[in-house]
């Protein structure tokens, strides 16, 4: 019988189960929000506390100076020491890298040195899009923004209207301004017919009768000229 194996597998064998645990509570102690599966975050949350509660204890002991004396050298001297090396390095067989290690132990275990357990919350996110996986976010109590209960939806920002000026000025003129202009079209547009047929009949009337004449003399002569050639 296997022993020591509670909780869920996540379909991974331990080691790799074990390598998602410290890279999800690494991005844990780094962003202080991880937005993950929700059977991941639940497995990550015991984990990532546990972590957190090693640094509490360094904490503690550092301000208490209950921490163990260094050896001495080889000229007998005796260094003083100041940090819990001991959680150190019991907390970085999981967390490799050391920024957020020192994070961990600089930043995030004196903002939760008052609470007894309880350091992170899960919010469930429903299912996503594709495989249909339940999503939650997992994040650190003290580092979230504060919660006020009320629910506040953001307004869509109405559309500019766009630029209108010249065609409103138009439409907002009174109408009797534009019946002068109207008018002064049509009269352009019935003279002009008028002079031209004016003008011809001008043209007509100062013809001579003196300069017609000739013209019927030459018509005569012309058929005269046509009836000779006939009798010959």
């Amino acid at each position: 019988m296997i022993h020591r194996r509670v909780g869920r597998k996540l379909k991974r064998t331990w080691s790799h189960k074990k390598s998602l645990m410290c890279n999800l509570a690494t991005d844990l102690f780094l962003h202080k929000k991880l937005v993950t599966t929700e059977a991941k975050a639940k497995e990550l949350r015991p984990f990532a506390e546990s972590l957190i509660t090693r640094a509490r204890i360094a904490l503690r002991n550092e301000q208490n100076g209950n921490l163990p004396t260094a050896r001495p050298n080889k000229s007998g001297e005796v260094a003083t020491v100041t940090k819990d090396f001991v959680q150190r390095r019991q907390v970085g067989r999981f967390i490799r890298n050391k920024a957020v290690l020192q994070e961990l132990f600089d930043t995030i275990a004196p903002a939760v040195a008052t609470r007894d357990g309880g350091y992170t919350r899960i919010i469930k996110l429903g299912p996503r899009r594709g495989d249909g996986g339940r999503e939650a976010i997992i994040e650190l109590v003290d580092f979230s923004a504060a919660q006020d209960g009320v629910v506040r939806r953001k307004k869509k920002a109405t559309p500019k209207p766009k630029a209108s000026a010249p065609v409103a000025a138009v439409a907002a003129s009174p109408v009797v301004d534009a019946e002068p202009a109207v008018e002064e079209v049509i009269e352009e547009t019935v003279e002009t017919p008028v002079d031209a047929v004016e003008m011809q009949a001008d043209t007509t009337e100062e013809i001579p009768a003196s300069e017609e004449a000739p013209a019927s003399d030459d018509a005569s002569a012309d058929t005269a000229d046509a009836g000779d050639a006939s009798g010959e």
